[in-house]
């Protein structure tokens, strides 16, 4: 008797919308300051905040302040600051501001889904 092939598997397919995002075990953040400004404590408390309410031990910090170090903005192509950088996990992702708008964080950094409503200009 000849070998058999074993049966094919069907793939899942994800439907629009129906995916969760994947969480990496470490999630490695970089945020570009240009010294102690207030948009950048801001920023950096406001991020602090996100990450124990979403990634409670599971991110890594680094801060880049651009004044001591000017040469790190070329890298990751930083054009104004503060701006977050999500370096692990592809795509990498850029978040530009003080971080305060906590919905948007979480969609730019994939941890919540999009939902049109807070995307809208008020009128």
């Amino acid at each position: 008797m000849p070998p058999t092939k074993p049966p094919a598997r069907a793939k899942k397919l994800a439907l629009p919308g129906k995916a969760k995002p994947r969480k990496p075990e470490v999630w490695k953040l970089r945020l570009y300051v240009a010294g102690e400004t207030p948009k950048s404590i801001l920023a950096l408390a406001n991020l602090k905040a996100l990450c124990e309410e979403h990634l409670k031990g599971h991110y890594q910090i680094e801060v880049i302040d651009l004044l001591e170090n000017p040469e790190m903005a070329r890298g990751d192509q930083i054009v104004a600051v503060p701006t977050l950088i999500r370096k692990l996990s592809h795509p990498v992702r850029k978040i530009i501001g003080d971080l305060s708008n906590t919905d948007r964080v979480l969609v730019g950094l994939a941890l919540q889904k999009i939902d049109r409503t807070f995307l809208r200009k008020p009128a």
